[in-house]
This record gives C-alpha cells, structure tokens and sequence, in this order.
C-alpha cells in the first residue's frame, strides 16, 4: 500500500493541507498529517488549529512514497526553514519519489533547483520562484514524479491528481464523481 505523509508547519493553508488528506484517506491511500514544529498541534493561517498523526522525527522516510507540502506563506516558509525535511525532499526527487506541493509551496522546489525543464504551478504571482520551470496555468499539473497545484481553490483538483498518481485516472474521476467535483 502506498504511503504519503503531508507536512505540516504553523501557518499552513487548512483547505490545501486537509483536501489532500480527507480525499486521499477516503480513496484507501494511508496518509499521514506530520508536525514539522516539535508539536502535535499545529494552527492553520486561518486559526483552525489540528492535532497531527506523528512529528517530523517520527517518520520513516523508507517507509514514504510521496512527500505533499501544502501552502500558505508562513507555513511554506516553516517547511522550507526545516532543513531535514528539506533533506528529504532533496533525496526524494534524487531517487525519482514523489514530491507534491500547492500554493506558495512549489516555490521550495523552484528554490532547491527541482522544477528545471518540468511543467510547473503555483500561486499567482510566484512564478518567477519556480526556477527553471515551464509555468503552466492549469489547477493542478504533473510532470513525472512532481505535482505541482496553483492554490486554495485547486485543492481538490490537486488531491485528485495525486490519487491519479497512485491507482489511474478512472479512480480519480471515480472520486470526484463520488464527493459531487466536476473535472
């Protein structure tokens, strides 16, 4: 069974972040919310504070299949400030894993030299962060192993490109009929 684990920094966008979870848990996909802040609670940007399932220092990344970053600025910056997570999304895209990011997010990949030559989106007005990168405007794109969403409104469209990425495309419309999304 595939294993993703989204990481969570104070300030995290709630919608990007618990799309991602709710709709991948409900596809049978085990998903796991991960604290990068030594605390199992960690507030949204909008105040909604969330109990996650593990700390980052809890994780086996051996054991993961993708990386998901979801956005928000001040969340963004906190994941990229964690230089183990970084760690690991640097060895994850080096080893062809799956690396997914929404919103401000896709800018830590165009930051660490990631997106180069790659089909890439993120929050308008970032995309000169994506370095490298064939900005395309679409809600949610794929190149390869990374999946890159423009913002808080592609959320679901994100999600659903990820279930894409581990059981196929009849699924993933499969789930949007189900939770009433038109694609």
């Amino acid at each position: 069974m595939s294993k993703v684990c989204v990481f969570f920094g104070t300030g995290y966008e709630e919608i990007e972040a618990l799309a991602v979870v709710d709709i991948l848990r409900r596809q049978g996909i085990d998903t796991q919310m991960v604290s990068v802040m030594n605390d199992k609670t960690v507030t949204g940007s909008h105040q909604i504070p969330v109990v996650m399932d593990a700390l980052l220092e809890d994780v086996d990344f051996d054991n993961v299949d993708m990386i998901v970053l979801p956005g928000g600025m001040d969340g963004t910056n906190r994941l990229e400030a964690c230089d183990y997570l970084m760690e690991q999304v640097d060895a994850f895209i080096s080893a062809g894993k799956a690396v997914a990011a929404i919103c401000a997010a896709p800018t830590v990949l165009g930051h660490r030299g990631h997106l180069k030559g790659k089909k890439a989106i993120c929050y308008p007005g970032l995309e000169q962060q994506l370095s490298g990168a064939e900005v395309v405007f679409e809600p949610a794109v794929r190149d390869e192993n990374i999946i890159t969403g423009r913002g808080m409104g592609c959320a679901i469209e994100f999600a659903l490109m990820i279930v894409e990425y581990f059981v196929d495309k009849n699924a993933a419309d499969a789930m949007a009929e189900k939770i009433v999304y038109k694609r």
